[in-house]
């Protein structure tokens, strides 16, 4: 997907910078390693897709950069601030106003209009939201006539732009996505992809989980996971070349599982 990437010059500052990032979980006594000293540097104004294997830790990965999720060890900075090590309520306080997460499911609030879901995060802040700022937010997301409407009365895409505007409500250094568009039938997926393409040209920061070619393609750059390490990098992708690298990384994962299996 042909897009306009953020120019080198208005990426000096790192977004989120992640050293020795390890997550291990024990299972019946068993431990699993979903991510094996993991560094990344994301710089200001970048859109990074994260593809990998089922199972390859592409979302523990992004749990713990988002603060969602506490890893075993290592380190995670939002901008200047050390994410890790803060306790559950300034966790709280920092998903609320310096970062914003896009789930797959919406996670829209039913009873409260498209508004008042945009506007929650400052609600729960104890902050008074300026109501001239949330509606520039819909217009911005194409749903400046849907102001009014609750979940219920809005599609699927225009339920994910939405949650879009509300992770953008409190500026936030940073937008993780869990599969943003993996709900969506095709065209909502692309209207959303190229809101986000949109909000990267403009210099947010981008980070988002795909399984799919084609949404990693709209990104400035595609990470591949495998085995919960970064295993490669490819600058300025095409729904071909990412579906050829997943390819190779689907042969190696399970030629190493039946590798395992036998032995």
């Amino acid at each position: 997907m042909p897009h306009s990437p953020t120019t080198p010059s208005a990426r000096t500052a790192a977004a989120l910078s992640i050293t020795a990032l390890t997550c291990t979980y024990d299972t019946s006594g068993t431990p699993v390693h979903a991510l094996r000293s993991v560094d990344l540097t994301v710089s200001a104004g970048t859109f990074i897709a994260i593809m990998g294997p089922s199972g390859s830790g592409k979302t523990t990965l992004l749990h713990c950069a988002a603060g969602l999720q506490l890893p075993t060890s290592g380190e995670v900075r939002l901008g200047d601030t050390r994410i890790t090590g803060l306790d559950q309520k300034s966790l709280a306080k920092l998903r609320r106003v310096a970062l914003g997460f896009v789930f797959q499911s919406f996670n829209l609030l039913p009873a409260l209009t498209a508004v008042e879901n945009i506007e929650l995060p400052l609600r729960l802040e104890g902050l008074t939201p300026d109501r001239a700022a949330t509606r520039d937010l819909l217009a911005k997301v194409g749903l400046q006539d849907r102001a009014s409407h609750r979940p219920g009365q809005l599609s699927g895409g225009q339920q994910q732009r939405v949650a879009i505007a509300r992770a953008l409500i409190a500026a936030p250094a940073v937008i993780f996505a869990d599969e943003p568009t993996g709900a969506l039938d095709l065209r909502s997926a692309r209207e959303v992809l190229e809101l986000l393409r949109g909000l990267a040209d403009g210099g947010q920061t981008i980070i988002m989980v795909t399984h799919d070619p084609a949404a990693a393609a709209y990104s400035d750059e595609v990470l591949f996971l495998a085995d919960g390490r970064i295993v490669d990098r490819l600058p300025e992708p095409t729904a071909r070349t990412v579906a050829v690298r997943m390819s190779t990384l689907l042969e190696e994962a399970e030629q190493s599982y039946s590798t395992g299996v036998a032995s």
